[in-house]
């Protein structure tokens, strides 16, 4: 995958998303950046307060400029459906007993399937306030309902909108611990690479006056390369590592095995956890 958004497959597809009565332009764009970033792209607006279109749901949809776009606006819920095939109307009351409710997960494999089937489905949400009434509800083929919080179950518009995307990219998916990014490719170090790098640490350490008493050096050695070997290094790691050490050769040295001022300033003392085993 090519490393700038300009570069990078444009997904847009799937259900329609559709708004009943939308209060906001600022929720109408941060529901379609929320869209745009689970490669939704068909936004429905029906009888949109403040009109359309609208400088503050552009401005809040943070270059979902093709979601803004292609919005479309609808005077009836009736006129925004009626292409559809299949229809999911969310709500988080529990007052229907005729239709099927479904999480998220369940609804979004349903529109998924039926999206593969070549059927257009589309996904209604309510009022910023209130959502969706009985009437409206009752025009949808199902209920989508999100596992919340009893006490506090309120989403505003585009949290809703978030999780059915968010939902709906993972219907997709056949692996869903695949990211869509990726660590760079490092190769493993050699052995030899690695005492390469304990040769150097131990080098400019010696001639700064680390190891200190003398006699304590062997062990303070083995704890450092203990500490640099405790994990696989890769080429680049060690690079980086020797890097900074070569860094260190801008500033003085002081004579080799001089005796500090301050021993404990150099991690020498019995409290300095320099790993000598007092």
């Amino acid at each position: 995958m090519s490393g700038t958004n300009s570069e990078r497959e444009l997904i847009a597809e799937g259900p329609a998303i559709i708004l009943v009565e939308p209060q906001l332009g600022e929720n109408i764009g941060m529901v379609a950046r929320a869209m745009a970033n689970f490669g939704l792209a068909e936004l429905r607006l029906v009888n949109p307060r403040d009109g359309w279109p609208s400088e503050k749901a552009r401005s809040a949809a943070s270059k979902a400029d093709h979601v803004i776009d292609g919005t479309k606006v609808y005077e009836t819920l009736e006129d925004a459906i009626r292409d559809l095939n299949f229809v999911y109307a969310t709500t988080a009351r529990e007052r229907y007993g005729f239709k099927p409710v479904r999480a998220p997960v369940g609804a979004t494999k349903t529109l998924r399937e039926k999206f593969k089937a070549g059927e257009k489905t589309g996904i209604l949400f309510g009022r910023e306030r209130w959502g969706l009434s009985n009437e409206e509800v009752a025009l949808a083929d199902e209920i989508v309902t999100f596992p919340v919080n009893p006490a506090f179950a309120s989403l505003n518009i585009a949290q809703a909108v978030l999780l059915m995307s968010y939902e709906w990219m993972k219907s997709g998916m056949e692996d869903l611990d695949e990211t869509a990014f990726q660590p760079v490719e490092q190769r493993p170090s050699t052995k030899e690479q690695v005492f390469g790098l304990f040769d150097h640490i131990e080098e400019a350490l010696d001639a700064r006056g680390y190891f200190h008493p003398p006699e304590k050096k062997p062990k303070m050695v083995d704890n450092l390369r203990a500490v640099f070997s405790r994990r696989g290094f890769t080429e680049q790691e060690i690079s980086v590592v020797r890097g900074v050490i070569r860094s260190l050769d801008r500033f003085p040295r002081r004579r080799p095995h001089a005796v500090p001022e301050k021993a404990e300033d150099l991690g020498a003392g019995e409290n300095s956890g320099n790993g000598s085993d007092e």
